[in-house]
């Protein structure tokens, strides 16, 4: 052990004598016509830092307000951004700054890193219809509705209801897996490189109690096998294309008010997108007839409104 601590120390206080005469060095060629030496500052610190805490902070509230309304900068934007922030406010930054007209890489990440409430995502492409139909407006407007309702039926949670389809594929994207270097095409065993879209009709409600599931497949006429497999009390139909109509919408209503098992005496409020397969005279009619009150979300909105686009579907997709 002896042996070893004087091994390290000489080389310990190497580093340390070398570090002292690179700091006297620096204040000698500051201090030129000073007989006296005066450390200031030693060791690390941000000398190379450009923007002050109050600048980050203002920076880091641009981009998450830029976010909020669907305008949210790519790392690439930010640096360039972050030029022109230092430019405007006269920063000394270094020159290859200057050359590239936009921070540097590693500036980025740091800034990044520093800020916990800044984080790199992958954005959700959004349309511009849903982007300006989603504000305090509509919402507000849907909410009062909701109270009314609310307020008028006298409903518990176990008598509020979300229902929402969603289409889901016979081909799932296969997981990553561990290969061998240098391949660029790997493959993986599935059904087929291109399947069929089912679509997935649930309805949830507030206690978190749920209906068997209603199936329309990508045929023309329907079988009773089709879901053998599925869960008890499910119920199906067929179309060629596999989504939702007002046919299908009037059988899913049915299905609905048998097992929610609501009526006039005892109604239930029925939370749901407005497709048109939805706003059926039919549909309607049933549903009035069986003590069904429907409430529609605004248009556009479901991204942000739907329960069960929010914590039902998106899990779901996920697993699968």
């Amino acid at each position: 052990m002896k042996v070893g601590v004087l091994t390290v120390l000489p080389k310990t206080l190497l580093s340390l004598k070398k570090t002292l005469d690179r700091y006297v060095k620096k204040a000698r060629t500051q201090n030129e016509n000073r007989t006296e030496i005066k450390l200031e500052r030693v060791g690390y610190f941000n000398r190379r830092q450009i923007f002050s805490h109050e600048h980050e902070t203002l920076l880091a509230d641009y981009l998450k307000r830029a976010s909020d309304i669907y305008y949210g900068l790519t790392p690439k934007e930010l640096r360039k951004f972050a030029f022109q922030y230092a430019s405007s406010n006269k920063f000394e930054v270094p020159a290859n700054w200057t050359k590239n007209k936009m921070a540097g890489e590693d500036w980025a990440a740091a800034y990044i890193k520093r800020n916990n409430s800044l984080s790199l995502r992958c954005p959700q492409a959004t349309s511009l219809s849903r982007a300006t139909s989603f504000n305090k407006t509509n919402v507000n407007m849907f909410f009062s509705n909701l109270k009314t309702v609310y307020n008028r039926l006298h409903l518990e949670p176990s008598d509020i209801w979300n229902v929402d389809e969603t289409g889901i594929t016979t081909v799932q994207k296969p997981d990553r897996i561990i290969a061998q270097r240098g391949f660029k095409q790997i493959g993986k065993l599935t059904s087929a490189e291109r399947g069929t879209l089912v679509t997935l009709t649930v309805a949830v409600s507030a206690s978190g109690n749920s209906i068997p599931p209603f199936f329309i497949f990508p045929r023309v006429n329907f079988r009773d096998h089709f879901i053998r497999d599925g869960p008890v009390g499910s119920l199906g139909d067929a179309n060629p294309s596999g989504w939702m109509k007002e046919e299908h919408f009037i059988k899913f209503i049915k299905h609905f008010i048998h097992h929610a098992r609501c009526s006039k005496e005892r109604p239930v409020l029925l939370l749901l997108d407005n497709h048109e397969s939805h706003l059926s005279v039919p549909a309607l009619d049933i549903c009035k007839e069986n003590g069904v009150t429907v409430l529609s979300f605004p248009p556009h909105c479901s991204h942000k409104l739907q329960p069960l686009d929010r914590s039902v579907y998106g899990p779901l997709k996920k697993i699968l």
